[in-house]
C-alpha cells in the first residue's frame, strides 16, 4: 500500500495497516485499559495540560475557510464528551480499539476497509469545494472544503474522499466481516503530555495482531510532503 501526506505540514500522520484481522474477536488488555481510561475521564476529566494539547489538535483542521469547532471539531472530542457522560460506545474490538486510542491520546483517528476502498494507494489533502460524502446510515453528508480528508486515489489520477478526523464516510467503514484494514492517527507535530503518536500506533498493531493467529501489522509515521509504503 502506498499513502501519501499533501496536507499542510501542520499535519502529522501515523499510519497503520493490518490484514487477517478478526473484527469480533474479544482483547481482554484492550478491555482493561479502556476501562481504566474511562474511570479516568469519569473521576478527573483532563489536566490542564491535556486541555491545551486538545485545542493544539483543534488548531491542525484550522485550513482556510473550515472551522473545527461546534459540530465541525475532532472526532476525538466527541468520544470524550460521551466517555464523561458514561455514553462511551461499544461496537467491535477494531473500532473499541480505534476509539479507546483516540480518547487515550486526544487525537483523532480514522478506520477504514482497504478492500471497500478499490485501491491500496491513499493520499492526505485538503477537501476540495466540490467535495462530500455521506457518513452515517440516515445519508447525513458531510461538507469537505478545506478539511484535511484521506483519499483513495487511482491509476487515472482522480480521488475519492472516504475519511477525514471529524466524520468517515459510510462507503469504507469497517464491519464485522472486515479483514484488510488501515487507520490514519491525526497529530500535531509534537506528542501530547500523557501518550506518543509512537504509542498509539504500536499499541494499535499489538491489539490488531492479537484479533486472530494469522493478523498482521506494522505503522509508519509521516510528515507532510512524505509517502509510505507498506
Amino acid at each position: 500500500m502506498i499513502f501519501k501526506n499533501s496536507a499542510p505540514p501542520s499535519l502529522r500522520l501515523g499510519l497503520v495497516v493490518a490484514q487477517g484481522v478478526n473484527p469480533l474477536e474479544p482483547s481482554g488488555r484492550l478491555d482493561i485499559e479502556l476501562s481504566e481510561r474511562l474511570h479516568g475521564v469519569l473521576s478527573g476529566g483532563l489536566s490542564p495540560q491535556e486541555d491545551t494539547y486538545r485545542s493544539e489538535i483543534r488548531d491542525i483542521f484550522r485550513n482556510g475557510s473550515y472551522k473545527p469547532t461546534g459540530r465541525s471539531k475532532p472526532a476525538s472530542e466527541y468520544l470524550l464528551r460521551a466517555a464523561s457522560e458514561g455514553t462511551f460506545p461499544r461496537i467491535n474490538t477494531l473500532v473499541d480499539c480505534c476509539n479507546y486510542l483516540s480518547l487515550s491520546s486526544l487525537l483523532p483517528i480514522s478506520i477504514w476497509d482497504v478492500e471497500k476502498a478499490g485501491t491500496e494507494s491513499f493520499e492526505f489533502r485538503l477537501g476540495r469545494a466540490d467535495e462530500s460524502y455521506i457518513f452515517n446510515a440516515s445519508g447525513h453528508a458531510i461538507m469537505l472544503k478545506d478539511l484535511v480528508v484521506g483519499c483513495a486515489t487511482f491509476p487515472d489520477l482522480s480521488s475519492r474522499p472516504i475519511i477525514n478526523g471529524v466524520k468517515d464516510s459510510m462507503g469504507t467503514k469497517t464491519d464485522d466481516g472486515s479483514l484488510v484494514v488501515a487507520a490514519a492517527v491525526y497529530a500535531p507535530m509534537h506528542d501530547g503530555p500523557e501518550r506518543s503518536l509512537e504509542w498509539v500506533c504500536s499499541t494499535f498493531v499489538d491489539i490488531l495482531c492479537g484479533t486472530a493467529p494469522s493478523a498482521s501489522a506494522s505503522f509508519q509515521i509521516i510528515s507532510s510532503d512524505a509517502t509510505a509504503h507498506f
